[in-house]
């Protein structure tokens, strides 16, 4: 990690055996931060000038943006620390407020305006930070100081923003305003209040934004923006926040009921969703819960997940040799970066530090840690809302989200988003990216046109999620070529309707079967793939009948096996298409197609534990009738996936009878997918974790 300040303080191994990290390692980390990025402050203070490729919003609206998120970052040290910061950033930061909010002066920041949206976005930054700083900071601001900050702040009313987390910045703007005894549009922050309630779905999770009957948009903006502000807004807000607190509470108990799930054993967040070059801000809902008195967590769990997503970048550098965090996951990546994230929006990863706003002698910091439950046992955890399946495995330590629910899809739209479309995600691993040309995509199942080249998976149309099981179905679409929007696209053949996949993933451990049903002209081959995994050499590649994989230094392996349906299988090596590592490979098969309906079924296996563990023994079975699938896991648990139909019967594999306790996951009714798994008696077959 670059950064001339001081070295992180010895382990605690008896307070913290796991990551052995402690208050003062956040501290540390904090204060590193914002000296180092300071070095680039504008000489009136009231910018961050960091060098790197301007964002959508143009370099005034980047240097604001430097210096709004790192005072965020210096608000959560000071605010927590009794008024303790570095020497002499409290008075930069001043300075700078006087000078950014002065229209005379050159340095001034640029008005919240439409023309610059993206400054709402910061001045929910400043706003929070200045209420949370007010004895140290806003109280001593002169007064023509303080009349600067108002009339800057009143830019937020009427302003035409994105339809998503954005309607809290202008309510916590508001509540600050409001708290000084300015000006404040009442009725427009209940209106956004409002449109925020509506994003709410169930199991405490909020989609972040959108229209709900075109667009499901489910990552960790859940945690670090829709639960993240609300929380804080209330708490700002007196009797009126008191109002809505409890619902607010029971929402956040009820995310992090399943949200420690997300995380690996190394720390690392599930590697998913857009904006994740904030990193370990996915740690911030459960400090959150923590300071809001909203949490399940034991403390000393909270510690530990949180202090292991800081420890698992530090230990990887996030941060260049100037110590400012690069726009990638480690290193620089550009292809996973979006166009509005510019070279100071990485310092979003400040909210993480909101857990320094709790007392030194807090439970969350004096309790020894606890482990992450991927450290207790593999767990299998069914979430219906964002459509989730979540599996993690103890041996490697490794976290998998199967995704049939989250699109963040768009109408009109014809390429798919990698952080969202791909069937699985993990906190070991990254999608691909940037590999313009090549017919390769990770956990893709698509189709080649020879003129349109691989299709990509845009809305998904879920079919349920439960236990071990989920299914959904999409129309592959080409570049402009749009997914059809007035026909009956679950039936097969429909009108306009040129293409259909059905998909159902079964979970099991560190695999997962993967059934496909193709409803598509007999023309169109079919591309179906696995795991991307990377290393600093280009990984190791096996294959046998019918099966491929690729394997890393460190012995992360992808493997796939085909069952059904494919002609060839094999390992495609590309470069820097990872924002995890120079090289990568990702097994893949290709599917000769003889008729417009056909079934493809594969397993597919991401494990740390190297080949001889991922590999599928010979002993897996799988037989196709129809559109009915039965196959056998290794342990000899039988899964039977019925797909473009509901099915009654009980199977049969070589003629014979399934006998066994049935587990069946519930499909809503009236839909076309249904799975159902049979396992020998005696054996446990009680849903949930296992």
């Amino acid at each position: 990690m670059g950064s001339s300040g001081p070295a992180l303080p010895a382990e605690d191994r008896g307070l913290s055996p796991i990551t052995g990290y402690t208050r003062a390692h956040w501290l540390t980390v904090a204060d590193q931060l914002l000296v180092d990025a300071c070095r680039f402050a504008s000489p009136s203070g009231a910018r961050i000038v960091l060098p790197g490729k301007a964002s959508s919003s143009g370099p005034d609206s980047d240097q604001l943006e430097g210096f709004a998120r790192t005072f965020l970052l210096l608000a959560y040290r000071l605010a927590g620390s009794g008024g303790e910061a570095p020497a002499g950033l409290l008075q930069s930061y001043a300075d700078g407020i006087a000078a950014g909010t002065d229209p005379r002066h050159p340095e001034a920041w640029p008005t919240i305006a439409q023309k610059c949206r993206q400054t709402l976005v910061e001045a929910c930054s400043l706003a929070l930070g200045l209420h949370l700083t007010r004895p140290w900071l806003w109280d001593r601001l002169p007064s023509v100081v303080q009349e600067q900050v108002v009339h800057w702040f009143q830019g937020v009313w009427g302003l035409e923003i994105p339809d998503n987390n954005w309607h809290m910045f202008r309510v916590v703007v508001g509540e600050f305003l409001a708290s000084v005894g300015a000006t404040h549009d009442r009725a427009e922050m209940d209106a956004d209040l409002a449109r925020v309630e509506d994003f709410y779905m169930a199991d405490g999770w909020y989609r972040d934004g959108g229209d709900a009957r075109t667009a499901d948009n489910f990552d960790h903006y859940c945690g670090w923006a829709m639960h993240h502000y609300p929380l804080l807004w209330a708490l700002m807000a007196g009797e009126r926040g008191a109002a809505r607190l409890p619902v607010f509470r029971e929402r956040l108990v009820r995310f992090l009921e399943d949200f420690p799930l997300f995380f690996g054993a190394d720390g690392a967040p599930v590697h998913q969703g857009r904006s994740l070059i904030y990193r370990f801000a996915a740690a911030t809902a459960p400090w959150i819960g923590a300071l809001a008195d909203a949490t399940p967590l034991a403390p000393g769990l909270t510690r530990r997940l949180a202090s292991g997503a800081l420890r698992h970048f530090v230990d990887r550098g996030f941060r260049d040799a100037h110590g400012i965090p690069t726009l990638g996951w480690y290193g620089p990546f550009p292809p996973m970066v979006q166009g509005y994230s510019g070279p100071g929006s990485p310092y979003w990863l400040s909210k993480a530090f909101a857990g320094l706003l709790l007392p030194e002698d807090h439970p969350c910091w004096t309790a020894v840690e606890e482990p992450l439950p991927v450290e207790g046992q593999d767990r299998v955890r069914a979430l219906p809302v964002p459509g989730f399946l979540i599996s993690a495995t103890h041996t490697d330590g490794i976290v998998r989200l199967v995704n049939h629910g989250s699109d963040n899809h768009a109408p009109g739209r014809t390429t798919s988003d990698p952080h969202y479309a791909r069937f699985a995600y993990s906190t070991a691993t990254g999608p691909v990216l940037g590999a313009a040309g090549l017919l390769v995509a990770d956990n893709h199942v698509g189709l080649v046109d020879p003129a349109l080249g691989l299709s990509s998976r845009t809305r998904i149309h879920r079919l349920g999620v439960a236990d071990h099981y989920a299914a959904s179905w999409h129309c592959p679409v080409w570049s402009g070529k749009e997914e059809p929007e007035n026909s009956d696209l679950r039936t097969p053949g429909a009108r306009g309707a040129d293409a259909r996949i059905e998909t159902a993933s079964v979970v099991w451990g560190p695999w997962e079967l993967r059934a496909h049903l193709v409803d598509a002209p007999a023309r169109l081959t079919l591309h179906d793939s696995g795991w991307q995994v990377t290393d600093d050499k280009p990984p190791q590649r096996d294959s046998g009948d019918r099966w491929a994989a690729s394997v890393t230094g460190s012995r992360l392996t992808s493997i796939f096996v085909s069952l059904s349906g494919h002609t060839a299988v094999t390992v495609a090596t590309t470069e820097n298409t990872s924002a995890f590592a120079r090289w990568a490979a990702v097994p893949y098969a290709t599917g000769e197609r003889t008729a417009d309906r056909t079934v493809h079924v594969a397993v597919v296996s991401l494990t740390g534990n190297g080949p001889e563990q991922a590999l599928v023994p010979s002993g897996m079975r799988c037989e196709v009738d129809g559109t009915t699938v039965t196959a056998r896991f290794p342990d000899g648990t039988w899964v039977l996936v019925a797909l473009g139909k509901e099915t009654a019967h009980a199977p049969t594999l070589g003629g014979h009878r399934l006998d066994g306790p049935v587990r069946y996951a519930r499909i809503s009714p009236g839909e076309r997918s249904a799975i159902v798994s049979y396992r020998p008696q005696g054996v446990n077959t009680r849903g949930g974790d296992r």
